[in-house]
């Protein structure tokens, strides 16, 4: 497969993946950037753009999905569980659009919520264009960051993609067990 066609389907996969929330996006940036690292090391731009174009291609449909199906549709696909954690999320938007937008994107599992919040805050399309661009590319950035350093560590390119993989999951996991704590410790005050 071409290096072009590998990033026609990156873009692809996160694009999908950020309009299907089970698809691991953050898994597939981070591993190819540790096969562009070993491959040609020019790709790694190439790759955080990709991802972060699928992001906000993504991002741009599950907001019009969130703006025009509103909570019935959020409740029938089941994006909405949790009512007091998304009040939360509605005052933290009402207050710091732009900033609530970019912490949503790097922590797993927050931009659902975030994007469902700013809809049903009536977000305008223009403040969310603006705001997810960088977002989405910050994103991106981090996890091909974490993608390059598995690649670095190991001198086979598999080898690189397969520590990518597992630091993206271990990052993960930290966050958001990060998230629950700090969420625990405000439910008790």
């Amino acid at each position: 497969m071409t290096e072009l066609a590998t990033l026609g389907w990156l873009l692809l996969v996160v694009a999908f993946g950020a309009i299907v929330p089970i698809v691991p996006t953050g898994a597939a940036v981070s591993g190819a950037a540790a096969l562009a690292f070993h491959t040609n090391p020019l790709l790694i731009v190439l790759t955080i753009a990709a991802g972060a174009a699928g992001a906000y291609a993504g991002d741009l449909v599950m907001y019009a999905m969130c703006r025009a199906g509103g909570e019935s549709l959020a409740r029938r696909l089941r994006w909405l569980r949790d009512e007091e954690h998304l009040a939360s999320v509605k005052e933290r938007l009402h207050r710091s659009q732009i900033p609530v937008l970019l912490v949503s994107r790097l922590l797993p599992g927050g931009r659902v919520p975030v994007l469902l919040a700013a809809a049903f805050l009536g977000l305008s399309w223009r403040t969310f264009v603006v705001a997810n661009l960088p977002a989405c590319v910050l994103w991106s950035t981090v996890y091909a960051g974490i993608g390059v350093a598995g690649g670095s560590i190991f001198p086979e390119p598999w080898q690189g993609v397969v520590a990518a993989l597992i630091l993206v999951l271990i990052v993960s996991q930290i966050v958001s067990l990060v998230s629950k704590r700090r969420a625990a410790q405000e439910e008790k005050a």
